[in-house]
């Protein structure tokens, strides 16, 4: 496994460093930053895009009746018949951490108290971005779907009116408690166990927050899962986007601090013969 993930590290590094060597051969120095920005954004558009058609062919085969969808009634039968009241109330609590008003203030409280700490604009920044994108997603892919939520029958009050398709607290779930992992894995360099346990929980947080929908029959299993997958692909989109904008600066300067080291004329001002 320890083998397998070095691998998989040394090749994301090649991959990045074959990356920022293109932008070094073609980009001007003062255009890199922007660069940084606006081409992972883009590749993060295709990646929407092709999540988003995954999430259509799973609600293409909920239109016919076949494939995943063949898993909703079932599954939620199944929630239905292991029902009990003190598991109500507490699965009822804990889905609503990742609602409208929970994940909010939840995710502006850690926020803040990171960047208090580490002195950086960067978790608040990275969670407002994470979370516009978040929200973006979820309204559009309701309001172009347009899916009813299971019946009344076998849902737990209270009751939700709006579509179903995609579960907004699955996909909220994935990115918000991604991001907050990410910047804590980011701190945590060189205690491995620490890094693993902190990304361990933003899944179980996620699989929890996704299957605690269906349980109340607030969503369909189809739902939870478009909303994981939605979620997992802006995510990925946010944090590539930090990476490689990091990666580049830094880049740049050190190509700068080189130049000032090789050429210390050029810092003063002054012309070489």
């Amino acid at each position: 496994m320890a083998r397998r993930a070095d691998r998989f590290r040394e090749k994301r590094q090649e991959a990045l460093d074959g990356a920022i060597e293109v932008v070094d051969r073609n980009v001007p120095v003062k255009a890199r930053p922007q660069v940084a920005i606006i081409v992972p954004s883009l590749i993060g558009v295709v990646i929407l895009a092709l999540m988003s058609w995954g999430s259509g062919e799973i609600y293409e085969s909920v239109s016919a009746r076949e494939g995943l969808a063949l898993l909703d009634r079932p599954v939620l039968d199944l929630m239905v018949s292991n029902r009990h009241s003190w598991m109500d109330t507490i699965v009822g609590a804990f889905t609503h951490i990742g609602g409208t008003i929970g994940s909010p203030i939840i995710a502006t409280i850690v926020v803040v108290v990171f960047s208090i700490r580490w002195r950086s604009w960067l978790p608040v920044t990275m969670m407002l971005v994470a979370a516009l994108g978040s929200v973006t997603v979820t309204v559009i892919g309701k309001n172009f779907i347009d899916r009813v939520r299971p019946p009344h029958a076998l849902a737990i009050p209270p009751f939700e009116s709006s579509p179903s398709f995609p579960s907004g607290h699955a996909l909220n779930a994935v990115v918000v408690g991604g991001v907050i992992a990410y910047l804590l894995w980011r701190r945590l360099d060189g205690y491995k166990k620490s890094r693993v346990a902190v990304v361990v929980l933003a899944v179980v947080y996620a699989i929890a927050m996704g299957l605690s929908r269906v349980y109340l029959g607030h969503h369909w299993l189809t739902d939870v899962m478009t909303g994981w997958l939605l979620g997992a692909a802006w995510l990925a989109v946010v944090i590539t986007t930090h990476v490689v904008a990091v990666t580049i600066t830094r880049r740049q300067k050190d190509t700068a601090a080189i130049d000032i080291h090789e050429h210390p004329s050029d810092a003063d001002g002054t012309i070489d013969d």
